[in-house]
């Protein structure tokens, strides 16, 4: 097994773990009972880790959430329907769900 995403957010590792899985990549969470030892332990060593099962499916997983990572420096975009400006997350326009260009 090889560590490929760890965070103090429990829920952005979910969320890494949903998106790896569903690539057809099997997973295991680590650490998911370890933030009631903050006291006792430093911060980062209660983190909530993924790791993949077989070593051969860890540069596709590190591929898939480099891809995730490289999309959150897009821009902003604005919807060529409404004009109401999205964040660069969002595929379809939050106000008239017009798709995004």
């Amino acid at each position: 097994m090889k560590l490929v995403y760890t965070q103090e957010n429990r829920f952005l590792v979910n969320n890494i773990r949903n998106i790896v899985e569903n690539a057809g990549i099997k997973t295991v969470l680590r650490n998911e009972y370890a933030s009631s030892a903050a006291g006792d332990l430093s911060p980062f060593d209660t983190w909530l880790e993924l790791w993949v099962v077989n070593d051969s499916d860890y540069a596709e997983a590190m591929k898939i959430i480099e891809a995730i990572s490289s999309n959150k420096n897009e821009d902003d975009w604005v919807c060529e329907q409404c004009g109401e400006k999205n964040d660069s997350s969002f595929d379809i326009c939050w106000q008239c769900q017009h798709v995004r260009p």
